[in-house]
């Protein structure tokens, strides 16, 4: 099989980095990742894994990926995919605006890009939350460690993550 690369985007500051699939390793949520590109919404910055930022989005595969090559402590230029529950994100402690496009929602799927070291992921409410990884950022991670950052500190508020095929 040949090499598959995405572009990941945080559009409204113009930082892109290219990932790519590890088709060898989680071949199912690659592929399910694959056919629906292109895939975005609103960007949040973890509260509990650290050095993540993220998107919730609809379920977009016909059955949810095995969790296959797993992970609770994923490295910087991973991205990661989980599927959660809307009563699962339905806490205040989260954070989430009342009109989140990811509440009703019965599956909800985050993806994720960790842009930095000494991730954990543990939740206080539910514990451990393997993820999926699924990709790694192969160009720009510099660059895209210093948007997340400024994310971070500046916030999220009118920001897309965006992935698409590169």
């Amino acid at each position: 099989m040949t090499d598959r690369f995405i572009e990941v985007s945080l559009d409204k500051r113009g930082v892109r980095c290219t990932a790519k699939l590890l088709d060898d390793r989680a071949p199912v949520t690659c592929d399910a990742v694959w056919n629906a590109l292109p895939l975005g919404g609103d960007v949040y910055h973890a509260k509990y894994a650290r050095n993540e930022i993220y998107t919730l989005l609809p379920a977009f595969a016909p059955d949810e990926p095995p969790l296959e090559n797993p992970t609770i402590t994923p490295i910087p230029g991973d991205l990661c995919y989980f599927t959660f529950t809307d009563t699962q994100l339905g806490t205040a402690s989260y954070g989430y605006e009342d009109d989140a496009g990811h509440r009703g929602r019965k599956t909800v799927v985050d993806l994720a890009l960790f842009y930095e070291r000494n991730n954990l992921l543990i939740n206080g409410d539910a514990g451990w939350v393997p993820g999926i990884v699924w990709g790694s950022v192969v160009d720009g991670l510099d660059r895209m460690a210093d948007a997340c950052q400024d994310l971070w500190r500046a916030g999220a508020l009118g920001e897309t993550l965006t992935f698409r095929r590169a």
